[in-house]
Parts: structure tokens; sequence; C-alpha cells
């Protein structure tokens, strides 16, 4: 029943990676809804309180329950933990812990120190949440740096969407904001992308799965390459018609 709850709670709270995760294999599936389902709970921590210490706290929470997964003890009782404790091990525990930490930034409102601090919040959320799902789906460790790249350009999509919402609560979510600095950002991020394809190759069936992910990606930066504007207008998105067709190629 936890599994099925992890499910139903990424499919209300997170539709894009509801939609890839379904077209994952069942092996897949065990692994990816614990895996979004906690994403959502941390992602939602520093945002459900205005106290910045019981933020704080409900990260912890999650920092325990990583820590137990990663000690092989028993895992306190949550529908998405328990899930999660069965779904990946030691190595993905502690990954999922940088995740965690990371989260920090969005209780606070300073700004980040320059792009390379904006990069390595990408790293170290999207991307590894990508990276842990690959790994705890058998990927080889010597393709991590890859799933890597390719899940900072997916966040960055995600981080730009989410943009104007973070500026309206207090948030400074850009480095520089400016439309040539924004379009600079992503051809850069867009460039070190690996190719699907390959990647799909060197993951393994079940690890690729982690992949479908970033089906709207690659346009997505496109479009702001070609509009930057579009990220503080909050226009940055495909039609239902166009994520549907790319849906179904990947």
């Amino acid at each position: 029943m936890s599994l099925e709850a992890c499910r139903a709670l990424v499919e209300r709270a997170d539709p894009d990676r509801f939609a890839a995760a379904q077209l994952g294999s069942e092996v897949a599936q065990q692994v990816l809804w614990p895996l979004y389902a906690m994403n959502i709970e941390v992602s939602r921590a520093p945002w459900v309180t205005q106290e910045p210490m019981i933020a704080e706290m409900r990260l912890q929470w999650w920092r325990d329950a990583l820590e137990e997964i990663a000690q092989g003890k028993p895992v306190r009782a949550h529908e998405v933990s328990t899930a999660l404790a069965s779904a990946i091990g030691a190595p993905e525990a502690t990954d999922l812990d940088r995740l965690v930490q990371a989260r920090r930034w969005d209780i606070y409102k300073d700004a980040f120190e320059d792009e390379a601090d904006l990069l390595a919040y990408l790293d170290d959320t999207a991307a590894l949440l990508m990276w842990a799902g690959a790994a705890a789906l058998g990927a080889p460790s010597t393709v991590r740096a890859d799933v890597i790249r390719y899940g900072r350009a997916c966040g960055l999509v995600r981080f730009l969407q989410a943009a104007p919402e973070l500026e309206s609560r207090g948030r400074r979510p850009l480095v520089d904001g400016r439309p040539h600095a924004i379009k600079e950002l992503c051809a850069r991020v867009l460039a070190e992308m690996p190719s699907r394809g390959g990647l799909k190759r060197r993951l393994g069936a079940d690890a690729a799965c982690v992949l479908t992910e970033g089906w709207q990606t690659r346009a997505l930066l496109k479009q702001v390459i070609a509009n930057p504007t579009r990220v503080a207008d909050g226009a940055l998105g495909l039609s239902e018609f166009g994520k549907r067709w790319r849906l179904l190629l990947a």
C-alpha cells in the first residue's frame, strides 16, 4: 500500500514525472514512485511553514530517515520512507542526504553566490534525484557524471519555470536575471547535456527509464534561448499537444 500511496502522491503533485515514470518497467516503477514521492515531501518542507526552525526540523527528519536506510536500520514509519527503504540502498541514501541538505536554500532568502553555486544546487537536487534512481536500478558508476549533466539540464528547466513564483515569495532565484544572461546559461547547459540515445544504451533498460523525465527539456531550453523573456513572463512551456507528442516519442 505504501507503494500505491507514493504513486498517488506523485500523480497529484508532480504530473510531469508521473507521466514519465508510467512509461517505465514494473521494476523501474517500484523505485521511481518512492523516490519521486520523497522528493515531493522534501521539496515541500521549506514552504509549508513561515518558521525556518520548523522547516529545518522537517528536513532533518528526512536526513535521519535516510541515515537509517544507509545504516541498514529499521526506518521510521511513514508511507514514503517505508517504500523508499525497499527501493534504494546505502549509496543512494547518501546521495539523497545531499539532496535534502541542498533544499535548505529554499528556507532562506539568500541569493546564490554565483552561477557555479546555482548549478551546484541543481546538481544536488534534480540531478542527484535522477542519478539515485539510475543507480538503484543498476546503472554503472561510469555513467554518473553524464547522468548528472542530463539531470542538471532537466533541473534548470524546472527551476526557470518556478522562478516567477520564487520571486513572488521573496527569493532571488537567478544570479543574473537579464535576458542575455539567462540565454547564455541555457545555451551552456544545453551544450553539455548528453544525448539521450547514447546515454540510454550505457544505462541499461531499467535504469534508462529515469531519462524519460527529460522529454521536454531540450525543447524548453531552446525556447529560452530563442526568447529568454519567457522566463520572467511565466510563459515557459509546451502546449498539451506538444507535451503528448514528445512524451510519445520518449
